[in-house]
């Protein structure tokens, strides 16, 4: 299972990168594995507000639909519009080309995120 260092995690499976006092997340490696093959994404909307742990996006796969959470408040300033046309991205590379969206933090939430050995550690238990 790939678990890269350089970002954070949530409970949720979601991962999170921070640059810029932006957010770039997707879900994880774990997470698309047991979702299984993602067929549909419904994106958040530019300029949504979001507050951390809100269910904001929907990904739909031949086992299950399942929410995707924000793992920081804020505002949305990018959605992955690829996945639109190629759902099968959050699957083949979801932390690359399978990012969902961009969320501009609106405090400094992602500090309390997992890194990657206790996100590995979280899975374990």
């Amino acid at each position: 299972m790939n678990i890269p260092e350089n970002l954070k995690y949530t409970k949720d499976h979601e991962w999170v990168r921070i640059e810029n006092n932006e957010a770039t997340f997707g879900i994880s490696d774990h997470a698309q594995e047991a979702v299984g093959d993602v067929v549909f994404v419904e994106l958040p909307e530019l300029g949504q507000q979001v507050s951390a742990g809100e269910s904001f996006a929907v990904i739909e796969s031949t086992k299950a639909v399942s929410d995707v959470y924000a793992p920081v408040s804020g505002e949305v300033v990018a959605i992955n519009d690829a996945l639109e046309d190629n759902a099968e991205y959050i699957n083949e590379d979801p932390y690359g080309k399978g990012w969902i969206a961009r969320i501009k933090e609106a405090g400094d939430e992602h500090q309390a995120l997992m890194d990657a050995t206790a996100y590995a550690l979280f899975l374990e238990a």
